[in-house]
């Protein structure tokens, strides 16, 4: 396991389908990485929920963290999404994204019996101590059914080699606890879209979004302004017209809606793998 700082936007990535929705659309992950990295934003997030990865083989899981590696070509880091329901599943994945070249790999809890904070501590270190590059938690109470203290992110970071996490929970009291008093042990990163700008504005370093994979530009902008020049006034302009689209998204099945976003900007990825359906048209 090894330490690293991410600064920037890293766009939280989807996983193209061919039409049938069958099968991973290979030249498709080229586009999506070209439109991101064209617009600016300073990572690569594939493998987790923007990625429907609760719907891919072990083995398409694999393939998709190859594929935008490839694609990326070392021109911005890539965190591969990595958690499963196992600890040796959670390990053969984040194995084989660290020899891949992935910069970080991101690991949700095991989704289906939520673990107590000690078998956490167990999985985490388990994984941590498999790879020697570092460890993201990706905190999704929504789904997992764990709800960490701030005191317990720390101590994820003191005793289980965890060195960032991904705040998708949307308590931003308890995020902002984490960056005043567990800074020394774990960097917090944004993870929920609305939240983006007081974030950003709190001192955040570095935040995993959505919506960067579908308006990139705009994004990077935000974050210039804010984390990079300080500009609030220019923050809030660009928030205002930022603001709606991650409510729109925030709103729907998300891996859905960012798919129908960048059908609309002329990225095209394909359909939501079932049972998620496609946004009904309006």
């Amino acid at each position: 396991m090894s330490s690293a700082q991410f600064t920037g936007i890293l766009a939280a990535a989807v996983t193209p389908l061919t039409a049938d929705g069958s099968a991973i659309d290979e030249p498709g992950v080229a586009r999506q990485v070209e439109h991101i990295i064209g617009g600016g934003i300073h990572g690569l997030v594939p493998g987790g929920s923007t990625g429907e990865f609760t719907t891919l083989t072990v083995d398409e899981r694999k393939r998709g963290t190859e594929l935008y590696l490839e694609a990326a070509a070392g021109r911005v880091p890539v965190v591969a999404g990595t958690g499963a329901l196992s600890t040796a599943e959670t390990i053969e994945l984040s194995v084989h994204a660290a020899k891949a070249g992935a910069a970080a790999v991101m690991v949700v809890p095991p989704f289906y019996d939520a673990p107590s904070f000690a078998e956490l501590l167990t999985h985490y270190s388990a994984v941590a101590d498999a790879v020697d590059v570092p460890v993201m938690y990706y905190n999704l109470p929504s789904a997992t059914g764990v709800q960490l203290t701030p005191e317990q992110f720390g101590e994820l970071g003191r005793r289980a080699g965890v060195t960032s996490y991904k705040d998708t929970g949307g308590d931003f009291p308890e995020f902002t606890s984490v960056q005043f008093d567990h800074a020394d042990a774990i960097t917090a990163l944004n993870g929920w879209d609305t939240l983006t700008f007081a974030a950003l504005a709190g001192g955040a370093k570095a935040g995993v979004w959505g919506t960067a994979s579908v308006i990139p530009r705009q994004c990077a902008e935000l974050y210039d302004a804010l984390a990079v020049r300080g500009d609030l006034e220019a923050g809030r302009a660009l928030w205002a017209t930022i603001f709606p689209v991650c409510r729109f998204l925030e709103s729907h099945n998300y891996a859905s809606a960012i798919k129908t976003g960048l059908e609309l900007v002329g990225v095209p990825a394909g359909p939501p793998r079932r049972p998620v359906l496609p946004l009904a048209p309006h």
